[in-house]
Parts: structure tokens; sequence; C-alpha cells
């Protein structure tokens, strides 16, 4: 089973839950901003996928950033960043069986999922 982890007002995650549901695949949704992320849960992301890909330098949340933690490379200190403000990820983030992944596009959705 898939866990989809986003924001569930969030356009993109949206469209994704929706082409599950469409799909029939049988997923668990966590909302970040009810269920606050762990540090160790985004410390295993990280462990996955490089900052590049995980973190979302196109958010509101990344632009309002000190340019000290723009610059972090310390993936303790980004874990806690991200467990803080949820809205720095790329979303929706998906963990399955072959790892992790961040968003959507329904063409690498449909080759992975169907």
């Amino acid at each position: 089973m898939l866990t989809i982890y986003g924001i569930k007002n969030c356009d993109t995650v949206k469209k994704s839950l929706k082409w599950l549901d469409k799909h029939s695949v049988d997923y668990q949704f966590i909302d970040v901003r009810e269920q606050p992320l762990e540090k160790e849960t985004v410390l295993d992301w990280l462990n996955e996928l490089p900052a590049e890909q995980l973190i979302n330098k196109r958010s509101t949340s990344w632009r309002n950033l000190s340019d000290d933690q723009k610059t972090l490379t310390d993936n303790n200190q980004l874990a806690e960043l991200v467990a803080e403000q949820p809205t720095l990820f790329k979303r929706p983030l998906v963990k399955d069986s072959d790892g992790i992944h961040c968003g959507f596009k329904d063409a690498q959705w449909s080759e992975r999922y169907l």
C-alpha cells in the first residue's frame, strides 16, 4: 500500500488522490498539517532522496527562509526545518515498496502503479 504525504488543499495532492481513486489504487493519506511530521521521518526521506529532490525551492515557504536556512547542508538541520515547516517538501511525497518519490505526473504514476 502507498503512503501519500501532503496537504489536502494542495492542488497537486488533490490531482494525485483523484488519480489514485480513479484507478482503484489503495493508499493511506497523511495530511502533514493534521499529523505533524517527525524529524526522524524527514531524515528517512533525506536518506533516500537528495535534498534537491525533496525541497520545493519554488514555494513561498522557501522564499521566506533566511539565507542561512537556504544553505543548510546538514540532514539533521534540514529534517528539523522540514518537520517545522512541512510546506517545504515537494508534494505529494509517496512512500511505496520501491522507496520515496516526490511529485505527480500521470505517465510516471501509470507506469509505477498500474
